[in-house]
């Protein structure tokens, strides 16, 4: 990636309206083991501002605005301290955030930036401060950057969060309320954070850095590609339906109608012609009917297998080969009590879901998103408190990677709020992410710019990994 893609016009320090009220923040047993992974960095694209708008001025009122949002989020304003006991803290002492205005060269626009099917542009990854910094880092670094990037026809306003510091609902919690605030230029804000540090996941337990800090857990030299793959609502619909055929058989469910249903998958949507129903309204109203709504496998269960099937054809595995789908689940709602929905920090633990290449590839897609189903439906309270437990008893930090070559890890969220983000002129275009913990086998779930139900899946492979997939009917019959 030439470094001539874009110029830096300007760097500064952020720093909050208000002085904190909050003195320190410490690390919890879900933010620890994330010193060792890159800063969260996720973005928008978004359409030219109004002709009556200068640069210059949108980047004064953008730099007003994150001020007035680190106001309700202190921490980000912060720096980590280690005390005298070992302990990681957020100094909430208002040393501010970077923010860096750019331009683009004149070759980048948004027709360019946004190719259909086609690999995601090199561009992105220097729309993004901090790039491949640790989290760690924020012993000495700030804690947060926005970068505010001037395309020929638009402009990216990309976003880098310490990742020790939040998870993917406190990042967007952020990123929303600063587009809330940027649009109205309100003090008061819809939704505040919840800083409380009285939960499970606080804890006396020490994790010990060797000297200097850690290190990524994975290379990140090797040659990777990266597309996003679109799901419509009918498609996910549709890899449902395959993933829930034995439940709508007990929802007696005929023959007759399954047969057919399944008959037109590999044909057009059906068309509303005299009253008659799309494909979507039946198979919506086949799964409204299901009166065992905790043993329905989800939609973004049978996605999720789907892409673990095709990508484990793809690489072509010895059938004995032992393969792992790990996905992030947000803690939040299955403690009891259960957290403040927007309770500020990480709340998240990895599900690992194994089986061997042989048994994902030799059964139809139901088995596979059955395991999946399991797995999340199974990860109670009691589940969250016993993985607390079992990192007290070992602290460590959390190993991102694809160690074993048959692993892939599922990150972000469709249900994240990803398109309320109009900072005065529209929603954005697309979302896009930058360099930061990318590895063969890394995925990120967004949700589709329709947000009707439709997906995005940002896929990270090895290259002949991905030219496999690309090749493979049944994963690609689905993506538009």
């Amino acid at each position: 990636m030439p470094s001539s893609s874009i110029t830096i016009v300007s760097k500064c320090t952020v720093y909050p309206d208000e002085k904190s009220n909050i003195k320190s923040l410490k690390l919890s047993v879900s933010d620890l083991p994330m010193l060792s992974c890159h800063y969260i960095q996720k973005g928008v694209l978004l359409t030219q501002p109004p002709s009556s708008t200068s640069f210059y001025d949108l980047v004064s009122h953008l730099k007003t605005s994150l001020s007035a949002t680190l106001r309700h989020f202190p921490a980000l304003a912060g720096r980590f301290h280690t005390d005298p006991d070992g302990h990681v803290r957020i100094l909430c002492n208002d040393a501010g955030v970077e923010f860096i205005q750019a331009k683009a060269n004149h070759h980048l626009n948004i027709h360019n930036i946004l190719p259909n099917l086609q690999d995601v542009h090199d561009c992105f990854k220097e729309f993004f401060a901090f790039d491949r910094t640790i989290s760690y880092s924020g012993h000495s670094k700030p804690l947060a950057a926005v970068q505010v990037t001037e395309l020929a026809d638009g402009v990216f306003i990309g976003c880098s969060v310490n990742h020790a510091v939040t998870d993917g609902t406190s990042f967007w919690h952020f990123f929303n309320t600063f587009a809330e605030i940027c649009k109205g230029g309100k003090i008061k804000i819809s939704k505040s954070p919840d800083f409380s540090r009285d939960t499970v996941f606080d804890s006396p337990a020490v994790l010990k850095f060797p000297a200097g800090g850690p290190r990524v857990t994975f290379s990140g030299d090797e040659p990777l590609r990266e597309r996003i793959f679109h799901f419509s609502r009918e498609a996910i619909l549709k890899m449902k339906f395959r993933a829930n055929t034995g439940i709508l058989k007990n929802n007696k469910l005929t023959a007759t109608t399954n047969h057919e249903i399944l008959g037109k998958q590999s044909n057009d949507s059906w068309k509303t012609v005299n009253g008659d129903l799309t494909l979507t309204a039946v198979l919506e109203s086949l799964f409204k009917n299901i009166s065992n709504r905790t043993g329905e496998i989800s939609s973004f269960q049978s996605l999720s297998a789907q892409l673990w099937r095709s990508v484990t054809r793809a690489r072509n595995l010895e059938p004995t080969k032992t393969t792992t789908f790990r996905m992030a689940v947000n803690c939040r709602h299955r403690l009891e009590p259960r957290l403040d929905p927007f309770y500020f920090g990480n709340a998240i633990q990895s599900i690992p879901t194994i089986a061997t290449a042989e048994e994902l590839l030799s059964r139809d897609l139901s088995w596979g998103a059955n395991l999946l189903h399991k797995n999340v439906v199974a990860h109670s309270d009691a589940t969250v408190r016993r993985g607390v437990a079992g990192w007290e008893s070992e602290p460590r930090l959390f190993p991102l990677g694809n160690f074993d070559g048959a692993s892939i890890t599922m990150g972000s969220s469709p249900r994240f709020p990803m398109y309320n983000n109009d900072f005065g002129w529209g929603r954005p275009l697309a979302v896009r992410s930058g360099r930061a913990n990318k590895f063969d086998g890394k995925i990120s779930a967004f949700p589709g710019r329709e947000e009707n139900g439709s997906v995005d899946l940002e896929v990270v492979l090895a290259p002949d990994t991905m030219a496999a997939l690309e090749d493979d009917f049944e994963f690609m019959q689905y993506v538009s």
